[in-house]
């Protein structure tokens, strides 16, 4: 689902040519936090998207100008970015969207974002795991939680150590000497 956000009208000093810019009337967006919209940036800056390093704000701002849906904006518009723009956005791209958790507490796009990994290699974990391309349209976030929960389920359970064996038995021995109230 796009976010939606207003950047309303303004003037701008452009250090550059020293002349003022003028965004007249209010400009809407709607950006798209997707695996297409990673797959542009990463294009452009030959760089991981998710990884513990922290953007640069030319780099956000280039990341907002691949998310957007809209056409045909002028590339000054996006100067007009207010706090409350930025903090939509910001809470936009942490949003998990989903209601799936997983058992070591952390969300899927974190556990993702703490390594490098890079737009070829979700595409290449959905095509192996089946994964239709239209999904590359999903939020980043709900398509990494997919591509984990296939990963979960299509791990074989993990073996029983000696010990615990020893001690699932005795407890299975245990309810069985009360069920049948015998001594062994």
């Amino acid at each position: 689902m796009p976010l939606k956000i207003t950047i309303q009208p303004i003037d701008l000093w452009d250090e550059k040519t020293e002349s003022f810019i003028s965004i007249k009337n209010p400009v809407t967006l709607s950006l798209e936090h997707s695996l297409v919209s990673m797959s542009k940036w990463e294009a452009k800056w030959k760089k991981p998207f998710l990884s513990n390093r922290q953007m640069s704000n030319e780099e956000m701002l280039d990341y907002i100008r691949c998310m957007t849906l809209t056409q045909n904006v002028n590339p000054n518009v996006y100067y007009g970015l207010r706090e409350d723009n930025l903090k939509a956005i910001s809470d936009y791209l942490e949003d998990p969207m989903t209601a799936t958790t997983f058992n070591d507490g952390r969300t899927a796009s974190n556990s993702y974002r703490n390594r490098r990994i890079t737009s070829e290699e979700i595409y290449y974990l959905m095509f192996s795991n089946n994964i239709p391309l239209d999904f590359q349209k999903w939020h980043l976030n709900r398509l990494l939680t997919l591509i984990k929960v296939f990963g979960t389920k299509n791990t074989p359970p993990k073996k029983m150590s000696k010990s615990e064996m020893i001690s699932n038995y005795a407890a299975i021995n245990r309810a069985n000497k009360a069920k049948f109230h015998t001594k062994g």
